[in-house]
């Protein structure tokens, strides 16, 4: 009876197994010779086989096929029809040019889709129907001069679009309409001017946002308007990109921002400062050559900073102040001299410092790092000092660190009297010539214990002076030089006396003219003014002369002139008679008038 019972089991075992070669060997049986097929996982890879077309002959139950890297031209729906179940299509590095309408309308089961590589110049309207179930499409490195308005209104379940490496020059308002799920979109444009904000619009679900080679100066204001669930954004390789708007990122809450390879002359300080839910910040490869202090201060949450490869050549203290989470710097590649502790609010809070790359000096102010060496960790490579030829003095033992690691305190020695004198409206330059190790920092503070900077009437200049300009009474009083390094400090001060001009001093005009600023004074000398005013009457005097000349020829013109007039006159009493009669005689007098 037990003999028995195994009989049943033993022909189920061999018919389950028979069952299962049979179907291996029909799936195998069905897999076209150029193609490699595994019945297990139901996958074909065909690439690097020549294909011109798409194979007639596919086993009708894979989910995966890899038509990558051969020659394919025209994508003919008729194999692909037959695939009901296929989820991942790879088409990458082909010759297509074109998709038709209908070329993936039987693939319902279709997940991924990549055409990478190919010579697609545009993108039909229509060409992803019936592909309702997609998540990933690739479109990366063809000739896609544009994207049309509803190009993608067939792919509503998409999550991922890469559209990378292709001669974008317009992008349509309506291009992404219906694609509501979306969520990551890489995009590069280096036809593109400006930021297609209106097309992003309609990515009401996007949270990765990449966009590389964009021909663009400028990220303008809000534009991203709309992107409020975005959290990553990447504005990568714009080589004219030289500065944010200080409103181009108001509405998003990011949480990592790359700008890397780009042409950031400073840190995008007002662009940032709303950013308080920023974790990551990269700013790499730009030519960035300050971070100045207190700026960063509204980034409470940021962890992570990246600054490396560009040409950054101080970091001020109190730079990384209000970043109380800060967990990694990295500054490689730059021209440091030096990283002080005081840049730091948190130094305890650092656990990674990328530092290497930089010429930095070997002096005092790298002590710190010899203390965090046990809690820092510097990488693959640990910074090193020029003092060294690039060993790590980070190796050192606490002596050897001691006697090569020190500092110089600053000595100002003083070019001149701590008492200067100039007149009024003239130049006074209060020299301060300081020395220490490392090279001091030089302030000049006025009177009022005020700071002074390098713009305005009274300012610093390079080498360390104040320099005074158009000198007023007000402005006198003693004047402090403060050097300053790591090691300490040292005042000088400098009296300035401005004296008055005298009222009753006589005029001069040399020394009127001496007493205008450089950029008032005349282009010409007493003898030149001389010479000019001696130029000018003699001008006048021979045109007057020419004047009195011209009206003697004419009165010559005029013939003899007479100097005397004859005037005859009748008197009143001679014309009337007496007693009111009237008179028969009538008298005549006359007069001679000399013309003069």
């Amino acid at each position: 009876m037990q003999a028995g019972r195994r009989h049943p089991v033993r022909w189920g075992a061999f018919c389950v197994v028979a069952a299962g070669l049979a179907m291996t060997s029909q799936a195998l049986g069905s897999c076209p010779h150029s193609c490699l097929c595994d019945a297990a996982v139901s996958t074909a890879d065909c690439s690097y086989a020549r294909l011109a077309a798409v194979p007639q002959r596919l086993p009708p139950d894979l989910s995966g096929l890899n038509l990558s890297h051969n020659a394919i031209r025209i994508l003919a729906p008729e194999p692909l029809a037959a695939l009901t179940r296929l989820e991942d299509l790879d088409l990458s590095d082909n010759l297509l040019a074109y998709i038709d309408a209908d070329a993936f309308l039987g693939l319902r089961s279709l997940l991924e889709l990549r055409v990478a590589g190919n010579r697609l110049k545009v993108l039909p309207v229509g060409a992803f129907a019936g592909l309702s179930m997609l998540r990933l499409l690739d479109v990366s490195g063809n000739e896609i001069l544009g994207f049309l308005d509803f190009t993608f209104r067939d792919l509503a379940g998409l999550s991922v679009l890469k559209a990378l490496r292709n001669d974008v020059v317009f992008v349509s308002r309506q291009a992404f309409a219906g694609l509501t799920d979306l969520r990551q979109l890489h995009l590069d444009a280096r036809n593109l001017t400006s930021v297609p904000t209106e097309s992003f619009a309609h990515l009401v679900g996007l949270t990765i946002l990449h966009l590389h080679r964009l021909d663009s100066t400028v990220l303008p204001n809000y534009a991203f308007l709309g992107l409020a669930h975005l959290k990553e954004l990447v504005v990568s390789d714009w080589p004219r990109l030289e500065t944010l708007s200080t409103n181009s990122l108001v509405g998003l809450n990011l949480t990592s921002l790359t700008i890397p390879n780009c042409n950031l002359t400073a840190v995008p300080y007002d662009a940032l400062h709303h950013l308080v839910y920023l974790v990551h910040l990269d700013l790499s490869r730009n030519p960035i050559g300050y971070i100045q202090g207190n700026r960063l201060r509204g980034l409470l949450r940021l962890e992570e900073f990246l600054l490396v490869g560009g040409r950054l050549r101080f970091i001020e203290m109190t730079a990384f102040y209000g970043l109380a989470r800060l967990r990694l710097l990295n500054v490689s590649g730059n021209l440091l001299s030096t990283l002080e502790e005081g840049v730091f609010q948190s130094p305890g809070a650092l656990r990674r410092l990328g530092l290497d790359g930089n010429p930095l000096a070997c002096d005092c102010r790298l002590l710190w790092l010899a203390r965090r060496r046990p809690s820092l960790d510097f990488g693959e490579s640990p910074p090193a000092c020029g003092a060294l030829a690039g060993w790590n003095f980070l190796d050192c033992t606490r002596e050897e660190m001691a006697e090569l690691l020190t500092c110089r305190p600053p000595r100002i020695r003083p070019r001149q009297p701590n008492l200067v004198s100039v007149e009024q409206g003239h130049t006074a330059a209060l020299h301060c010539n300081a020395e220490g190790q490392p090279e001091p920092s030089v302030t000049w503070l006025d009177p009022k214990r005020r700071a002074l900077t390098d713009a305005g009437r009274i300012r610093t200049v390079v080498n360390g002076s104040l320099e005074v300009r158009y000198a007023q009474p007000l402005d006198a009083g003693t004047y402090r030089c403060v050097a300053s390094n790591a090691a300490g400090n040292d005042t000088w001060p400098v009296e300035l006396l401005v004296r008055t001009l005298s009222k009753k001093k006589p005029f001069h005009l040399k020394s009127w003219l001496a007493a205008l600023p450089s950029s008032s004074q005349p282009p010409f000398d007493v003898k030149t003014l001389l010479i000019a005013a001696s130029i000018g009457f003699l001008s006048f005097f021979s045109s007057v002369s020419l004047c009195f000349i011209a009206i003697f020829f004419w009165s010559k013109g005029k013939g003899q002139i007479k100097h005397t007039a004859n005037i005859s006159y009748v008197p009143r009493s001679a014309a009337t008679g007496n007693n009111g009669g009237a008179g028969n005689y009538t008298e005549t007098s006359r007069f001679t008038m000399k013309l003069m």
